[in-house]
């Protein structure tokens, strides 16, 4: 089968295109995956780079998320049959390929009203909006969430699931079409992070009292600011960081705030039984519904990796294994924004 390989840490170019054997079940607990698509995630360019705490061993294929259909199931698997459409969140083989191999427990069925493309924008971006939310965070009906960089893959999830909630939301976005598509999905204000002001906007908003949670996905730009706006008894989650940054904890001392950190990796087994259990239930009755920013071909990872860091996305990149390579020029139109 075709999948991308990394055989050394570096730019996304050390990312190739190579045929590997398909995988094969192990376990009885296991089940084969025809990906028909693959979901890109900040978090892969970080352990593509090794600038990760978690290290991959050489080569590998990257990718933990993705959607396709059920080609096959160990003995033991009881949920799931050939043929079933399935998104998955964790993979044993990684995600960029033609097949995948999971464990029973990282798939789920995919409602019929989702396509691949949105499958693949499930696993990761919304497991870490709920789990920031409500694990880590414990945000409660009538608070108010701000949530920085609301229009990518997590934070368009997380307006979403939030407003679900009956929580009040407050995004950001650096461009008019990316807060545009924030307002769209129900945010009750949304406001330019690239304007100098606009922690002081959230102030205001707030009647001064400032954001009971905050999610922070650049935390090394923003994570000052995000302590000095937060509410008495405030939580801001670290979901992203790209560096270091001098913060002043006497401000957290008077006001008894929180800065907690998060990983969808560190969730335990129930708990993330818990969490897809209630995202598949907002996805089933269209409550929850994932949107796709880019769809490239399995060759394009390269440039999705370089499109997922940058600045101004609107929801989720998306490989898809299945599509033929495009030439150069269509490839550049497409990482310039294809949706």
């Amino acid at each position: 089968m075709k999948a991308i390989r990394v055989t050394e840490l570096g730019a996304p170019e050390v990312m190739k295109m190579a045929n590997i054997p398909d995988p094969v079940i192990m376990g009885p607990d296991q089940l084969i995956i025809e990906v028909q698509a693959a979901g890109v995630n900040p978090v892969d360019a970080y352990i593509r780079s090794g600038r990760y705490p978690m290290r991959m061993p050489l080569p590998y294929t990257p990718g933990w998320d993705g959607a396709g259909t059920v080609l096959s199931t160990g003995p033991g698997v009881k949920k799931f049959k050939p043929g079933d459409r399935v998104y998955f969140s964790g993979s044993l083989t990684g995600a960029y390929a033609e097949k995948t191999l999971c464990e029973e427990n990282q798939a789920h069925l995919l409602p019929s009203n989702l396509s691949f493309p949105q499958g693949a924008a499930v696993g990761v971006p919304y497991g870490t909006a709920w789990r920031a939310l409500f694990i880590r965070a414990k945000a409660r009906p009538a608070e108010t969430v701000l949530i920085h960089g609301a229009s990518g893959g997590v934070g368009t999830a997380a307006v979403q699931i939030a407003r679900t909630a009956g929580i009040r939301v407050i995004g950001t976005a650096g461009t008019e079409q990316g807060r545009r598509l924030v307002s769209a999905l129900g945010a009750n204000f949304v406001l330019d992070h690239t304007d100098p002001g606009h922690m002081r906007k959230v102030l205001e908003l707030t009647e001064g009292r400032g954001a009971d949670v905050i999610l922070e996905f650049l935390a090394n730009i923003n994570l000052s600011g995000d302590i000095e706006t937060m509410a008495a008894g405030g939580r801001v989650v670290v979901v992203g960081s790209r560096g270091k940054i001098e913060i002043d904890p006497g401000l957290m001392m008077g006001n008894d705030g929180s800065v907690l950190g998060m990983s969808l990796r560190n969730a335990p087994p129930q708990e993330n039984a818990e969490i897809y259990a209630a995202i598949g239930a907002g996805l089933a009755n269209g409550l929850l519904s994932p949107v796709i920013d880019k769809e490239l071909p399995l060759s394009a990872a390269p440039l999705a990796h370089e499109a997922v860091m940058k600045a101004g996305a609107h929801g989720k990149t998306v490989l898809m294994p299945y599509v033929p390579a495009l030439p150069e020029r269509e490839l550049e139109a497409a990482g310039a924004g294809r949706r």
